[in-house]
């Protein structure tokens, strides 16, 4: 049976020229200092967001997780959106390993404004915690995708300095966020204190993200990732696929986007379905679809989707995520909708 897996962006596999690239990368025991194809990696990276180092790690929660606790003492707070990752999707890191409380704002798509995070300023005494860090997730991933204006993140920035806070990206789809907003990844990351990027979302990667920012920073975080386990050893290979990826698959990422708007165009004129955002408006690679109770749940619905071929994520029991990415071809967008379609009529 033909399948259209949408669940998410991790599920691409390498395609023959990136394993191509993996097989010749130079290999060496990275915990050691000898994966040379790592260190000139981090180089790259660090110097695409325009910061002093980078550290490569296996996940996107071990890059923020770091930096969580390579900023934080036990007992800070942290400022987030209440959407955000960090919250919903890292099995409470946050407390278990650094041992800080999260402190929740609301806003549109998983955005604030600066208005919204002052209004969150605690008084300094010793009945509070201590506020230290301020994260803002770009893309927002349960906002639907959507992108921070560079101009907002900027004002946000400023206030957070207001505040004495340091200042986190979650950016495990910053690259789709670049492509899609027309702005460099150095130019939105230039007033945070840390970033974390993800390869195998959007850029097809099977494994790796980093953390990314000062030298000081990430020569702390790098004891953390051997404490958390995350070092890595013959992991040149891995590198290798992100030096591919970074060099072809980046400006593609405007395919993933054009896909995920024909899909909520369609998806939209179906009975019982309706849309947060609108689908001429879909701002990246995500679709969320909500289904009328009087149709079915969202879990339903996936369950139908999948007897059809087309593997979706219900994520709240009438919120359904379709997700496009570089393994999904337009006509793959057409045969979604006729399950889709096909479903809800069933």
């Amino acid at each position: 049976m033909r399948t259209v897996d949408l669940r998410s962006d991790t599920v691409t596999l390498p395609s023959a020229d990136m394993w191509l690239a993996m097989r010749g990368a130079a290999l060496g025991d990275d915990v050691l200092g000898d994966a040379s194809a790592v260190s000139l990696l981090e180089k790259r990276i660090a110097t695409l967001l325009g910061k002093q180092a980078a550290l490569f790690v296996p996940s996107g929660t071990m890059a923020n997780q770091l930096a969580i606790r390579s900023h934080c003492e036990a007992g800070d707070e942290i400022i987030a959106h209440r959407d955000s990752h960090i919250i919903h999707y890292e099995t409470g890191a946050p407390a278990a390993l650094s041992g800080c409380m999260i402190r929740m704002l609301e806003g549109e798509g998983g955005l604030f404004d600066s208005a919204a995070l002052l209004a969150a300023r605690r008084h300094h005494d010793i009945h509070s915690p201590r506020p230290s860090l301020l994260i803002v997730e770009n893309t927002h991933n349960r906002g639907g995708g959507t992108i921070w204006p560079l101009a907002q993140f900027q004002q946000v920035a400023i206030a957070a300095r207001e505040l004495g806070l340091r200042v986190h990206i979650d950016g495990a789809r910053l690259w789709n966020a670049c492509v899609a907003a027309n702005y460099t990844p150095a130019e939105f990351v230039h007033d945070a204190d840390s970033i974390s990027v993800c390869f195998s979302k959007g850029l097809g990667c099977p494994i790796g993200s980093a953390l990314v920012g000062s030298a000081e920073l990430i020569q702390r975080a790098r004891r953390f990732r051997k404490m958390f386990g995350g070092g890595m050893r013959q992991s040149g290979l891995l590198a290798g696929a992100v030096d591919y990826a970074l060099d072809h698959n980046m400006h593609r990422l405007a395919d993933d986007h054009a896909n995920a708007r024909a899909l909520a165009r369609g998806a939209v004129k179906l009975p019982g379905i309706s849309l947060a955002i609108d689908a001429d408006h879909t701002p990246t690679n995500m679709v969320f679809l909500h289904v009328n109770a009087t149709v079915c749940t969202a879990h339903a619905l996936a369950d139908r989707l999948a007897t059809r071929g087309v593997r979706s994520l219900a994520l709240d029991p009438q919120r359904l995520r379709l997700v496009t990415h570089l393994d999904v071809a337009s006509s793959d967008i057409d045969f979604t909708l006729d399950a889709l379609r096909s479903s809800i009529a069933s």
